[in-house]
């Protein structure tokens, strides 16, 4: 199937408390920045319909937390292929490209899509293959994800928390420090009970927009809190069933704490228990990283 995507790759940019806007010259940070180490950053993929990719590169980080809840323990090291994520969570301007109906609580074009389960988001996925020429990712009637296809789907709850990371180790993606949230994060103590438009808060070092708050992202896995006890160290997929799905990220009305990078949490696929609103969960969608990218 053809898979044209268009591809660039952002100057450096400093990944460790001194991270700015990809694209922005290193000349233009403070004298505070010098010793911030630099890595090359991401490549930016635009695809067929026009949305922004970032190119994850394959490795390892360690995944959860010795000091947050049960649910994150024991961490451990996992490896992870390199995959393509979108920039930014899904907008209703580009969902409605495929979904005509717009169930969002918030309107507005640059807003998240919230209002969504778990099944209508694997739906959309589907659609925005088939829509680009790629082979569709789940089975409609089941659900079950063939990883090998080459369309859309759900990140891993391993793929999301790597992303979200991006090669930091703190409990956000910016650090450790939870004051300076609010220059990453939309969440429940600098928002109008609502959300707001995508990418408007500073990306995480790997370009990567809103991982912390905004709204909560779905994520393909089945929630098992024990499931970390006995997960493989290699592209980790969660439980083969169970009744709830993976959340991550945080959303609006959350507290700092659960915006962690490694702060999970189990849904129910088609409604909300008492964590969180309807009005706060959305996605973003991952795929398989093109078989020749470009070199770095």
């Amino acid at each position: 199937m053809n898979d044209p995507i268009k591809m660039r790759n952002p100057p450096l940019i400093a990944v460790r408390g001194c991270a700015v806007g990809i694209g922005a010259a290193l000349v233009l940070l403070g004298a505070s920045c010098k010793q911030a180490p630099q890595v090359a950053a991401p490549t930016i993929l635009t695809t067929k319909s026009g949305i922004e990719m970032v190119l994850i590169p394959a490795g390892s980080f360690k995944m959860g937390s010795a000091t947050g809840k049960d649910d994150e323990r024991p961490v451990r090291e996992v490896q992870v292929d390199s995959f393509l994520m979108d920039r930014t969570e899904m907008t209703q301007a580009v969902f409605g490209k495929l979904v005509p109906v717009n169930g969002s609580h918030f309107k507005g074009p640059q807003r998240p899509v919230e209002m969504i389960s778990w099944g209508d988001a694997a739906l959309y996925c589907n659609k925005r293959s088939l829509d680009e020429g790629l082979e569709p990712c789940y089975d409609e009637q089941s659900g079950e994800c063939n990883y090998k296809a080459t369309g859309y789907r759900l990140p891993t709850e391993a793929e999301w928390e790597y992303a979200c990371r991006a090669g930091t180790s703190g409990d956000y993606g910016f650090g450790a420090d939870p004051r300076q949230l609010g220059q990453a994060a939309w969440f429940a103590d600098n928002t109008s009970k609502r959300t707001e438009a995508v990418a408007q808060k500073k990306p995480n070092p790997w370009g990567l927009y809103d991982m912390h708050g905004n709204v909560a992202e779905w994520c393909n896995d089945v929630y098992d809190k024990a499931s970390y006890k006995d997960a493989p160290a290699n592209n980790p997929r969660g439980p083969a069933d169970g009744p709830q799905r993976v959340l991550r990220g945080g959303a609006w009305n959350s507290k700092a704490d659960a915006c962690r990078s490694a702060y999970r949490i189990g849904e129910s696929p088609g409604s909300q228990d008492a964590c969180f609103a309807r009005d706060a969960i959305g996605f973003r969608c991952v795929r398989r990283a093109p078989q020749n990218p470009p070199a770095k």
